[in-house]
C-alpha cells in the first residue's frame, strides 16, 4: 500500500522506538515521500516525541495491530498531522481515527485573540493556534473535505499532548475552553490520560485498512458545505452581485475550470483597475466551484484580505472549514503537481519571486502555482 505518510503497527512502532533507530526510520521515509531531507529540529522533535508516544501506547489493551501515522500529509494542503492512531470500536463496530497534535513546548503566553497563543519558537516568540484549535482544524478540514470520511462516517476523534508542558493554567485557560472541550489537551502529567482517551476509541485493529480507504479517498467538498457557500453568499446583499463584464469573468473561469486537466492545464489573467470587483468576482467564484465539486483555493500575498472574506463566508460553517478555503501565495513550494483544480489569486502583481520570510524559498511562486493546479486565474491591477 502506498500511503503518503509514514505507517506502522503499533507492534513495529514500538520496536523502531525501543531499538533507538525511530527517527532514522522516519527521516528515511520522509526523503522518499516528499523527495526532500528535512531539518534537524524536525529530527530532534521526531526522537523526542515520539519514544512519549510509544509509552502511551504499550499497553496490553491496545492491539498490536492498530495502526500508526507519522507526520500524515492532509491533501490539497501544506499542513501534516503529527500522530495518528488507526482501528476500530469494538462495542459499535465503529471506525474511528484519533488525531494527536505532538508540542515539545513548556510554556505560552495568552492572547485576547480567539484561539491563538504565543510561544517561542527558534526564531523568538510568535503567535500561533492553540493546539486544540490545530487538531480540530485538521479534522474538521478531513470531514469536510475527504469523501470516503464523509460518506462512510468514519469517526475523527482530535486531541493534543504537550509532553513537556507542566499545567500552570495558560494552556487549558478558559478562554481556550471551546476548543478543549472539543479536542482535549493533554500534559505532561496526563499520560495514562491520553492512553485512556485512546483506548476508548480503538478497541481493535485496523482489519479494514482503514486508512489505506482514507489515503484514496475522493477530495472533494462535501455538498453541505458547498450549499452553505452559495447560501451565505445570497445573504451578504449588493456586495457579491455581479455586472456585465464580471459575470463573463466569471462564466470564463468557470468553464475553464471544467475543461482543464492533468494533461490539459490553463491559465487565465484577468486585468482590471481598482474599483472594478476583481475580489468581487474572485470569492464568488471560489464558492462556484466548490459548489460544482472542485477543490478550488483564494489565494493572496497578504492575509488582511483573505480574514476579511474569510470573516464574510463564515456563518454556520466550521471555521476551520473557511480556513482551508484561503491560503497565503507561498504555500505551494512542496505541493505537487495538479493538486487543485482551481487557485484563484488575487492581486497576483503583488507576488513575490520566492516564498519565506526572508524570499528565499522555492523558485518562483508564479511557477509553483502554475504547477500546482490544473487551472490558474490571475488577478492581476492593469496599471
Amino acid at each position: 500500500m502506498n500511503y503518503d505518510c509514514i505507517y506502522f503497527y503499533q507492534k513495529k512502532f514500538i520496536e523502531d522506538v525501543n531499538n533507538h533507530q525511530i527517527e532514522d526510520v522516519i527521516l528515511k521515509k520522509f526523503e522518499e515521500r516528499l523527495k526532500r531531507t528535512t531539518g534537524q529540529s524536525e529530527i530532534d522533535s521526531w526522537r523526542d516525541s515520539l519514544p512519549v508516544m510509544s509509552q502511551v501506547l504499550s499497553d496490553s489493551e491496545i492491539p498490536d495491530n492498530v495502526g500508526v501515522l507519522i507526520e500524515y500529509m492532509i491533501p490539497q494542503s501544506s499542513f501534516r498531522v503529527d500522530f495518528i492512531i488507526i482501528g476500530m470500536n469494538n462495542d459499535e463496530g465503529k471506525e474511528n481515527v484519533v488525531i494527536v497534535e505532538l508540542k515539545r513546548w513548556s510554556d505560552i503566553e495568552l492572547t485576547d485573540k480567539d484561539g491563538i497563543v504565543k510561544t517561542r519558537f527558534k526564531g523568538g516568540l510568535q503567535e500561533t493556534s492553540h493546539p486544540s484549535y490545530q487538531s480540530w482544524s485538521n479534522a474538521a478540514f478531513l470531514s469536510s473535505f475527504n469523501e470516503t470520511i464523509y460518506t462512510v462516517d468514519i469517526n475523527l476523534k482530535p486531541c493534543a499532548y504537550l509532553h513537556n508542558y507542566i499545567d500552570d493554567g495558560k494552556i487549558n485557560n478558559k478562554i481556550y475552553g471551546h476548543y478543549i472541550q472539543l479536542e482535549p489537551v493533554f500534559l505532561k502529567a496526563d499520560k495514562l490520560k491520553l492512553r485512556e482517551f485512546i483506548k476508548l476509541h480503538v478497541k481493535k485493529g485496523d482489519t479494514n485498512n482503514i486508512m489505506y480507504r482514507i489515503e484514496n479517498g475522493k477530495i472533494k467538498p462535501l455538498k453541505a458545505l458547498a450549499d452553505s457557500l452559495v447560501s451565505m453568499l445570497k445573504d451578504t446583499k449588493e456586495e457579491f452581485i455581479m455586472l456585465d463584464d464580471q459575470k463573463v469573468v466569471y462564466e470564463t473561469a468557470i468553464s475553464g475550470a471544467k475543461n482543464s486537466s492533468n494533461t490539459n492545464k490553463n491559465v487565465l489573467i484577468v486585468e482590471g483597475g481598482p474599483g472594478t470587483g476583481k475580489t468581487v468576482v474572485a470569492i464568488i467564484l471560489l464558492v462556484g466551484l466548490n459548489k460544482i465539486g472542485k477543490i478550488a483555493k483564494y489565494v493572496t500575498k497578504n492575509a488582511t484580505p483573505r480574514a476579511v472574506y474569510k470573516a464574510i463566508l463564515t456563518g454556520n460553517i466550521k471555521v476551520g472549514d473557511i480556513d482551508f478555503l484561503f491560503t497565503g501565495s507561498g504555500s505551494f513550494i512542496d505541493t505537487e503537481a495538479n493538486t487543485f483544480d482551481t487557485l484563484i489569486i488575487d492581486e497576483a502583481h503583488r507576488l513575490n519571486t520566492k516564498s519565506g520570510m526572508f524570499s528565499n524559498l522555492g523558485e518562483n511562486q508564479i511557477k509553483e502555482i502554475i504547477n500546482a493546479s490544473k487551472f490558474s486565474v490571475f488577478f492581476i491591477d492593469e496599471d
